[in-house]
């Protein structure tokens, strides 16, 4: 299916490294050879696996609300998301199932950067890794960048 898909050109994603192993994430990159990783937590735990994802701005689509509903997590306060960005991780905030899990994207975006007590530089970031990760053609993306970019000046 991901090579069919591949090959209909479409953008390829794949839930992986949050409650499987870094495993899933090697074999998500290796085999199925996506361009988007759907959570990626589990990364952490392996060294040479943040690196690679970090060397090709690979995209994480992590959900904090399900992360601790899932109880990968035991509390928002304890989320590696911070730690992530710190790594160099190309890691956004994202909502997953949000009326299984409590929220959609906002209300996970505001809870959590309460709970980590997140600077204005680090949302800005997880705004930013959000347009850069997505699968907007060249024109848009500018445009949004820069959106957010004019965005930030005017509000210091």
């Amino acid at each position: 299916m991901f090579a069919a898909s591949a090959d209909a050109g479409l953008m390829l994603c794949a839930h992986a490294g949050e409650e499987g192993p870094p495993a899933y994430i090697h074999e998500a990159l290796d085999i199925l050879q996506v361009d988007r990783i759907d959570h990626g937590n589990r990364a952490l735990e392996d060294p040479a696996l943040v690196a690679r994802l970090a060397r090709d701005a690979m995209t994480l689509t992590v959900c904090p609300l399900s992360n601790v509903a899932l109880r990968n997590v035991d509390r928002l306060e304890n989320h590696p998301i911070d730690r992530m960005l710190d790594l160099g991780l190309r890691a956004t905030i994202h909502s997953d199932d949000p009326a299984y899990f409590g929220g959609y994207i906002g209300e996970n975006f505001r809870q959590t950067a309460r709970a980590k007590n997140l600077s204005r530089e680090q949302v800005v970031t997880l705004a930013r890794n959000s347009f850069l990760g997505s699968f907007l053609d060249d024109d848009a993306l500018s445009g949004h960048l820069a959106t957010l970019d004019a965005y930030v000046k005017a509000h210091p």
